[in-house]
């Protein structure tokens, strides 16, 4: 009851004046949250920190309009919020360190690992699931039938399929999340058109009463039935394109610095996306399935580090 009274709503930004740290969570749009942040910049205070929610957008490119962009940073919260313990903490060109370290104590504030990042497209949890959920679309626009695509996908051990969990993110948060990433790795990312298509719809997916999806809905079955093919992948090659996928993904972006070491990744992926933690995280797994070798010839430890299954 303390901490309820000390909550209070409003639409009168002008109440905003006196906030230390203010975070946004608008649609994700770049102009939207760049108009936000536009009106709130001349409310607050000078050393107020401004903070996005963006869940793969550019931070950069959002404070590019504000007249201190030096304060702005990424404070990616995962769905849902009240029970994900991640928030990413993402850095650009020009974030100061006094804003950055507001943030991580904020976090702490709020009972929440904070892991910093690099502003790359998507950061470190959507790219990797825009990876795994480009792979389900894949498989599906190939022809192979959706229960079977989320039955492949279960020896990863995510809470959920690929579907199961587009369809609680919100397919339209999905479909934005996979268009970043294909415009900003069109050789590495598989994105649909008819996904948009598919987000207007009210329903998409069928589930049975434990919320595993068992398959599409009749409408969307119209939608994708004229673009699938008839050639349905097998279970073993949708994992094998998946795990391959990951493990090329993860030394990408430990290339380009998107995070220091790979453990962050790891730390990342089972408290934002519910990665196993008896595999000791997706690259002692990724090591132990050959994925590495296959991806970069090599492996991401040395010795690879082995699991309670060996």
């Amino acid at each position: 009851n303390q901490l309820r009274a000390l909550v209070t709503g409003t639409t009168d930004k002008s109440l905003y004046a006196d906030c230390d740290f203010v975070i946004e969570a608008v649609f994700e749009e770049v102009g939207v949250k760049q108009a936000v942040f536009g009106e709130i910049e001349k409310i607050v205070a000078e050393d107020a920190i401004l903070a996005t929610n963006t869940s793969s957008l550019s931070v950069e490119e959002i404070g590019s309009k504000l007249a201190h962009p030096e304060r702005l940073v990424g404070f990616h919260f995962f769905n849902p919020v009240a029970v994900m313990p991640l928030i990413e903490i993402v850095k650009t060109p020009v974030t100061t360190e006094s804003a950055l370290s507001t943030a991580f104590v904020v976090a702490k504030g709020l009972g929440k690992n904070a892991v910093l990042t690099a502003d790359a497209p998507g950061f470190v949890v959507n790219r990797l699931l825009a990876k795994v959920m480009g792979e389900a679309a894949r498989a599906v626009y190939e022809g192979t039938p959706v229960a079977d695509v989320e039955k492949a996908f279960a020896p990863l051990g995510l809470p959920m399929g690929p579907f199961q969990l587009i369809d609680l993110v919100g397919w339209k948060v999905a479909a934005h999340v996979q268009d970043t990433m294909v415009h900003a790795f069109p050789d590495r990312f598989y994105a649909n058109q008819n996904f948009h298509r598919l987000a207007e719809l009210p329903e998409v997916v069928d589930k049975d009463k434990g919320g595993r999806v068992t398959g599409f809905t009749k409408a969307a079955q119209k939608i994708v039935k004229d673009a699938a093919g008839s050639t349905p992948a097998s279970a073993d090659t949708i994992l094998r394109r998946v795990q391959d996928g990951l493990a090329q993904e993860i030394k990408l972006m430990l290339d380009e610095g998107v995070v220091p070491e790979v453990e962050d990744i790891d730390l990342c992926l089972i408290l934002g996306a519910g990665w196993p933690f008896i595999d000791g995280g997706a690259s002692p797994y990724l090591d132990r399935k050959g994925a590495s070798e296959r991806a970069f010839g090599d492996t991401f430890h040395h010795p690879v580090i082995r699991g309670i299954g060996g």
